[in-house]
């Protein structure tokens, strides 16, 4: 498998992505919304294998949200029956290609077998070491800090908060902050997406819907990125 000719230094190690458009690319082909997700779901395989090429290390996708409970009935089953299907007939493929798939959110409220197939899978792909894909279901970055500080609290700490000390009970503490973050399809905002995390990172949107969004396009987002002077709030001396 090829890799990125670009230098370690101009390659993201994490890239987060806000999947964005399946609805919309199915209605202007006059489909079903739900054959959209399906096609959304087939391009998040072509996405990795992209990542894979291009040296990320991570790569994190906004799968479904804790708003995204307010879509019609139909739909929400159509999705979790897509997600079962992708756990279930996709971990061959993630073992043989390497990809630890992990998964973050509030994993409650989602219906107990596919926690399950999720906590199998995790279980299964975790030695695998090509790229780690980190699954956000049921996902809220405002939930996610509140659920943090309600765990240091439930493990007795009564002291003085610090930044640190809340980020080492986030969902997943070891991985490092996204350096970039795509969304697609034109929306210019992050929709409670990583939002402690992705304080410092580039930030990348396109017009382009999820379906379409393939490796020129991710490209185009590194090539985006290579182009940006990362300063962390500092100033340049010069």
């Amino acid at each position: 498998m090829s890799r990125n000719p670009r230098s370690p230094a101009d390659i993201p190690a994490h890239v987060a992505i806000i999947m964005d458009g399946n609805g919309r690319w199915a209605q202007s082909r006059k489909m079903p919304r739900l054959a959209g997700h399906q096609e959304g779901a087939k391009n998040v395989e072509r996405v990795i294998r992209a990542a894979v090429r291009s040296d990320i290390q991570f790569l994190s996708l906004y799968a479904f949200s804790t708003e995204n409970w307010n879509r019609p009935q139909p739909e929400i089953e159509g999705l979790m029956g897509l997600f079962r299907h992708y756990l279930k007939f996709k971990l061959p493929d993630l073992k043989k290609n390497g990809v630890r798939l992990l998964f973050s959110g509030r994993k409650k409220k989602l219906p107990d077998d596919l926690v399950n197939q999720m906590n199998t899978v995790e279980q299964e792909t975790s030695k695998n070491k090509s790229i780690t894909v980190i699954i956000c279901v049921n996902y809220g970055g405002r939930q996610e800090i509140v659920d943090s500080v309600n765990r240091i609290i439930e493990q007795g700490f009564s002291g003085q908060f610090t930044e640190e000390l809340i980020n080492s009970s986030m969902y997943q503490s070891h991985v490092p902050d996204p350096d970039l973050v795509i969304r697609t399809s034109g929306e210019i905002r992050l929709s409670n997406f990583l939002l402690w995390q992705s304080a410092y990172s580039e930030l990348y949107f396109t017009d382009v819907l999820w379906p379409d969004f393939c490796e020129a396009e991710l490209q185009k987002a590194l090539k985006y990125y290579s182009g940006r002077e990362r300063r962390y709030g500092s100033v340049k001396e010069v």
